[in-house]
């Protein structure tokens, strides 16, 4: 698995996107449909941002759950593609090299949340703290109110 969430071919793949979204709504006919420009550019950023915040939460089921997030922003994104589209903001060609990177992005999160979802791994929050033996038995000890010091002087 990854060390970073910037390692992810995913999250790279929605950074591609996000650099092309940009460049398309500085475009003069769509960058004064404020609106619209706000409106893709808060939903191809969402992709990256709740990768990336799925990422650092340090277990599977939250990342799954900022996955799916990202999913529905993709879906929104290509929504917006296809207002920005009608609206002749964009060509067709644009629309399609925007398009299949959704896609593209869409798909990698979906085979993403599948590998995740069958992996018996749990994240980094659920990892287990190797403990000495004499660590366990110190806890143990501090449970019962009993100090471990006392206790080797009565033995």
């Amino acid at each position: 698995m990854a060390k970073s969430f910037e390692d992810l071919p995913v999250w790279q793949k929605a950074r591609e996107l996000v650099k092309y979204i940009y460049y398309l709504t500085k475009q003069e006919a769509f960058s004064k449909d404020f609106s619209l420009v706000d409106q893709i550019r808060r939903a191809s950023t969402s992709i990256m941002n709740n990768i990336a915040e799925g990422f650092e939460r340090g277990s599977n089921t939250e990342f799954i759950q900022f996955l799916y997030i990202s999913k529905g922003s993709a879906g929104e994104t290509r929504t917006d593609l296809y207002i920005a589209l009608d609206q002749e903001y964009i060509t067709e060609a644009e629309f399609r090299k925007s398009y299949e990177i959704c896609i593209d992005v869409s798909g990698q999160l979906s085979g993403l949340i599948d590998y995740l979802k069958g992996s018996q791994m749990k994240g980094n929050k659920f990892k287990k703290e190797y403990k000495s033996y004499r660590q366990e038995v110190d806890e143990i000890m501090k449970q019962f109110n009993i100090q471990h010091s006392k206790f080797n002087k009565n033995s």
